[in-house]
């Protein structure tokens, strides 16, 4: 079994940043994609970044220059590094991951449980 817990969501003001960690444990052969989701209040969930396992960054177009996707392969473990937080990014994010549990076996997407994250005006 794979197991995604976020870390580092709060309550900032307008302006501010926050720093969000995402560590997956478990039954790991590979990590492919690593994103971050984002879910306001009575909206759906979308995308807000996406990281490769070679590295290509993708963001979605309201957080663009203002947050950073990193991940530590090492540690099995993304980041979302937020800066110029708007009370339009308030919302419940969430990391997933694309995991192989074993070489040569078919990849699952696994999903952590969510972060608050509230930007105050």
């Amino acid at each position: 079994q794979v197991q995604l817990v976020e870390s580092g969501g709060g309550l900032v003001q307008a302006g501010g940043s926050l720093r969000l960690s995402c560590v997956v444990s478990g039954t790991i052969f590979r990590i492919n994609v690593m994103g971050w989701y984002r879910q306001a209040t009575g909206k759906q969930r979308e995308l807000v970044a996406t990281d490769t396992s070679g590295g290509s960054t993708n963001y979605a177009d309201p957080v663009k220059g203002r947050f950073t996707i990193s991940r530590d392969n090492a540690k099995n473990t993304v980041y979302l590094q937020m800066s110029s937080l708007k009370p339009e990014d308030t919302a419940v994010y969430y990391c997933n991951a694309d995991v192989s549990p074993r070489s040569g076996g078919p990849t699952f997407r696994y999903w952590g449980q969510g972060t608050q994250v509230t930007v105050s005006s």
